[in-house]
């Protein structure tokens, strides 16, 4: 069991306690411990067998290491298997959707019993949920519609979350002898936000005879965390793993390996527009060749570069597989330079433990080092997010010092100081012009009021642009994916005034954000406004996140040139001062 699931397991336990009406203390302690293995960089069960060792992490008691214990030992936690059971596990349906806390679930089943989307929906429908203890018509109208929005997103998952299991699989596949390859296809290949199902390709000899398939299958079935098998064919099995994703895996001989990658790799837009290319010049194109039409003679199968090279194209990277002009842009031999991970010389979104971050400003920076980074900054919260212990003028003032001090100290790395400041309900700034104005790189960012109309919230966006301390806006929507929509506003509006001011925006390459999406990436470009890839990150371990990020970016058709921290250093920190290159 790895850390995401211990977590997740500890997280649902810590929701079933409130509903539960437990200690807060109690609960507290399982959130805490939630949290901090969630970030940890070591896998707990790698860890286990020295106690003192798992004790050292902060939220991290005796009690709890008995529960971390049985988990590893068991693949479960008994507190947690009964509160499923006293509640059902349709309760943690529930909890994903918004605005329903434990303690609003609890009321309703305190007073009806009801613990499932349908019946919760159907309460909300007849009326019953505003007579409640602190409901009202209001909060019901809002429920109904929460509850459309969570069936609206039902069944995707996170991009991260796809990868993660993806990986797993893939680890398993290829411990099996005569399993040359096994790679990912579909959205998760082409770097989708969210991911639906799973498609893995595998390739070797053991895809190749009757006999092999059948045992490597039966191998595939061993994978932990399988929980229901939903067909098994000759070339595939499709199962459902336990958190509800479900897996197609698709056994192939060699030979046609990249004919299946192009296929299942998608997207079926781009793949109806390639094969009726093939049909014009007298091929078919299917998942196991290109082949002549008149005597279906094989012209390309083993590699994807091979089939795009025969129908007279560049080969097309899979992100931009969305037949949004990349067929006639690779027919022209055209295709821009997308940007790579290796591009990014920075990372500029960063909070460490003077406000909600885990790690000191030494170990982000060595940590950013260690990447290859040759800068990055250390941008905490003011004081506006008190939850997140902000930073006021007086205590910016210090943390510039602080941070001044690590970038003298700390070599072959340049540590910005900076901050990310909230932009207020009116679209002022959290802290002083004073205080900004010392800051070598600000952050403007929208963390409250986000129900304010499409009018007030541009107002407010066009503001904090317009302030001249201001270098880039942060996660520029307020999207948080499967959870909260984007705030409405006039991305047009807001970007003129980007462009004009040369204040950049962020790519937050957080797998739960990825805002902007690619679609307003494309649209920034086409605006002139240059684009910033952070991680914002809290964690050392968040930093790998970044490919995320560039997934995203390649999605949009961007290039280095249209990304500023692919900037040296000294280019930078003038971009961040409004003077960007080629402006």
């Amino acid at each position: 069991m790895d850390n995401k699931s211990i977590a997740g397991i500890l997280y649902e336990t810590a929701d079933l306690l409130e509903v539960d009406a437990a200690d807060s203390f109690r609960i507290r302690s399982y959130r805490n411990a939630a949290e901090a293995i969630e970030g940890w960089p070591q896998q707990i069960s790698d860890m286990i067998a020295n106690e003192k060792s798992v004790l050292a992490i902060p939220g991290i008691g005796k009690g709890m290491l008995v529960n971390l214990k049985e988990m590893l030992t068991d693949g479960k936690l008994t507190l947690h298997a009964d509160l499923l059971q006293k509640y059902r596990p349709s309760m943690l349906q529930l909890l994903k959707v918004q605005g329903l806390g434990p303690k609003t679930i609890a009321l309703i089943w305190s007073a009806y019993q009801v613990c499932d989307l349908e019946g919760v929906e159907q309460l909300a429908r007849e009326g019953k949920i505003r007579i409640l203890p602190r409901m009202g018509e209001k909060h019901e109208t809002k429920l109904l519609k929460a509850i459309e929005d969570y069936r609206r997103i039902a069944g995707r998952f996170l991009i991260e979350t796809a990868q993660i299991q993806a990986d797993k699989i893939i680890e398993h596949l290829r411990a099996y002898p005569g399993v040359e390859k096994a790679t990912p296809a579909g959205s998760l290949r082409r770097g989708r936000e969210t991911v639906g199902d799973l498609d893995i390709l595998v390739t070797g000899p053991a895809c190749c005879e009757d006999a092999e398939r059948e045992k490597l299958i039966d191998h595939i079935i061993k994978l932990p965390g399988l929980m229901e098998i939903i067909a098994r064919g000759e070339n595939k099995i499709s199962f459902r793993l336990r958190g509800g994703m479900q897996v197609d895996v698709r056994t192939l001989a060699p030979e046609s390996f990249g004919a299946a990658m192009q296929y299942f790799t998608g997207s079926k837009a781009h793949n109806v527009s390639l094969r009726q290319r093939a049909l014009k010049m007298g091929y078919t194109l299917n998942e196991y060749s290109l082949a002549r039409l008149d005597n279906q003679e094989v012209v390309a199968s083993k590699s994807e570069q091979d089939i795009y090279a025969a129908l007279k194209l560049d080969y097309i990277p899979p992100e931009i597989r969305e037949n949004a002009g990349e067929i006639d842009a690779a027919e022209k031999y055209a295709l821009p330079r997308l940007l790579t991970q290796e591009d990014l010389q920075g990372d500029v979104h960063m909070h460490t433990v003077e406000t909600d971050g885990r790690n000191t400003i030494e170990e982000m920076a060595a940590a950013a080092r260690e990447r290859g980074y040759k800068y990055m900054a250390i941008t905490d919260h003011s004081k506006n997010l008190a939850f997140a212990n902000g930073l006021d003028d007086e205590r910016a003032i210090k943390h510039i010092a602080k941070i001044r001090a690590a970038n003298e100290a700390i070599p072959n790395i340049h540590i910005f100081a900076g901050i990310e400041v909230d932009i207020l309900e009116d679209g002022a700034l959290d802290l002083s012009d004073e205080v900004l104005a010392q800051m070598d790189i600000v952050i403007a960012s929208v963390h409250s009021h986000f129900n304010q109309s499409a009018g007030e919230m541009t107002s407010r966006l066009l503001k904090a642009i317009s302030n001249p301390n201001v270098s880039l806006i942060g996660h520029p929507t307020g999207r948080i994916l499967l959870r909260r929509d984007a705030y409405a506003y006039d991305m047009d509006a807001v970007l003129q005034a980007a462009a004009r001011n040369k204040v950049a925006m962020e790519l937050n390459a957080y797998p739960d954000r990825l805002d902007l999406c690619d679609r307003h990436l494309r649209q920034a470009k086409q605006a002139g406004v240059k684009i910033i890839i952070n991680t914002d990150s809290h964690h050392t371990s968040h930093m790998e996140k970044i490919r995320y990020g560039v997934l995203q970016a390649r999605r949009a058709w961007l290039t280095a040139t249209d990304v500023l921290n692919t900037l040296p250093a000294d280019q930078f920190a003038k971009a961040m001062k409004h003077n960007w290159p080629n402006a």
